[in-house]
């Protein structure tokens, strides 16, 4: 009976804290985006040679790397300008050719929203205009890489906030380009903003609805990234990112996951995320994330505190990071410790 009792007192702290009684901004029901890129029926009705392209729906990054493998350059480019959005958003397409996929799609918008994404020094990975819009943004030459980190970010990001000059170190593109430069630009580092996000911190950001749809996009994305022989990521996830990853972390071939200011991973352990890879967390005293109950109740809230030393996660020192979006800035000894975890100098 006191067993049922505590568990009841830990599910209406969560239901109290996700309805707004510490001050937090309730948050809208958001649709997440899953499926095939849009275009996947004009795709699926092409050919070439006579014969079918690869589902989008059904083909493996591996069987997609292996088609466009035996087509001829000329081939692959009438691809990408007949199916931008499809191209750019093909696991196992080319990585050259999928930024020159996302740039045409990108400018076929004709939505000023996106005009700064299309310009041409920007390597765009992947672009999905539905809901509020999708981004991956590749900072360095993916194609001949050593190291690979891939930021996977939080609540209230989309193509429009995903390199907001507000806040620049709460954005993937802020927090990627900082990554980059703090390796002195030896790893190729990749903002994916590649699922539908919690907008504010209402429900959607207390349940893993939406971070379960979003580990199945983060897991195939990793497979591409294997399929196009880019090396094993490390996996740098904020906030409610590392639910994400968390639960995609026995999909993926990552080298390392960092969560970082998270209110859990849906896991009571590092053994029970299922991964062969490294476990790390940071949280600085200053983190709002702190005062989010970490439980797990009624499919409300997310478990153990991976900086818990219970959690069994390798921890990094945050002491110097200010607030919950500042574990990126420069000269703090969290950026330093993940440089140098993404560069693979952390044993």
């Amino acid at each position: 009976m006191g067993r049922i009792r505590r568990a009841l007192v830990a599910g209406a702290v969560v239901v109290a804290g996700v309805a707004g009684s510490a001050g937090w901004a309730a948050g809208d029901a958001q649709v997440a985006v899953t499926g095939p890129p849009p275009g996947t029926a004009a795709w699926r009705a092409d050919r070439v040679g006579g014969e079918p392209l690869p589902d989008p729906a059904s083909a493996t990054p591996r069987q997609v790397a292996h088609f466009f493998g035996t087509l001829s350059p000329a081939e692959q480019h009438t691809l990408a300008r007949r199916h931008p959005q499809v191209v750019g958003n093909l696991d196992g397409a080319p990585v050259p050719l999928r930024y020159e996929a996302n740039r045409l799609a990108l400018t076929a918008t004709h939505d000023a929203r996106y005009a700064r994404l299309a310009a041409p020094d920007r390597r765009i990975l992947a672009f999905d205009p539905r809901g509020r819009g999708q981004v991956a943004e590749v900072y360095g030459e993916l194609t001949r890489a050593t190291r690979v980190a891939v930021v996977v970010p939080g609540s209230d990001i989309d193509a429009r906030t995903f390199d907001r000059t507000n806040d620049p170190y709460g954005t993937p593109a802020g927090m990627a380009a900082a990554l980059r430069g703090a390796t002195h630009d030896k790893v190729a580092v990749i903002a994916w903003a590649g699922y539908t996000t919690p907008v504010g911190v209402g429900v959607d950001a207390a349940s893993g609805r939406l971070a379960e749809a979003g580990a199945g996009r983060l897991a195939r994305f990793t497979e591409g990234l294997d399929a196009v022989g880019a090396p094993d990521p490390v996996l740098f996830c904020h906030s409610y990112g590392s639910v994400v990853c968390g639960l995609a972390a026995k999909h993926t071939d990552a080298s390392d996951i960092v969560a970082l200011g998270s209110p859990g991973m849906r896991a009571d352990t590092v053994a029970g995320l299922g991964t062969r890879a490294r476990v790390w967390a940071a949280k600085d005293p200053s983190d709002w994330i702190d005062d989010v109950p970490h439980i797990e109740f009624a499919g409300l809230g997310h478990g153990t505190d991976p900086t818990d030393p219970a959690f069994g996660a390798r921890r990094i020192p945050a002491a110097d990071a200010q607030g919950h979006t500042g574990y990126f800035a420069p000269g703090t000894e969290s950026l330093d410790s993940f440089a140098a975890i993404a560069m693979g100098d952390v044993r």
